[in-house]
């Protein structure tokens, strides 16, 4: 998996590419967690995001109530694959997912 982070003052985009699984979950949260210092809108592209795992679902779930406490989070540019996922796992009701 490829992460790629955009930071715009206290805006921070976070591209993934590939497969969040239990191999790259923690990659991810060892990033996000060493990123989200005074971020207050998290911003994760997931356009090139081809698959994700209940390790994924744990990372982003963590982050969101990290930024519960310090601003907004939201998941953009999300596939039908992954989006079926967040569906049958109701991540939909706790996820913004755009």
């Amino acid at each position: 998996m490829t992460i790629n982070k955009t930071a715009n003052g206290p805006a921070l985009t976070i591209a993934l590419e590939g497969r969040l699984d239990t191999t790259t979950a923690p990659q991810l949260d060892a990033e996000v967690k060493g990123s989200l210092s005074g971020v207050r809108e998290l911003t994760f592209d997931f356009a090139r995001l081809d698959y994700i795992s209940s390790a994924g679902l744990r990372v982003l779930l963590s982050t969101q109530k990290v930024m519960n406490k310090q601003g907004s989070m939201k998941i953009t540019h999300v596939n039908e694959t992954i989006m079926e996922v967040f569906d049958v796992t109701g991540f939909v009701d706790i996820l913004t997912i755009e």
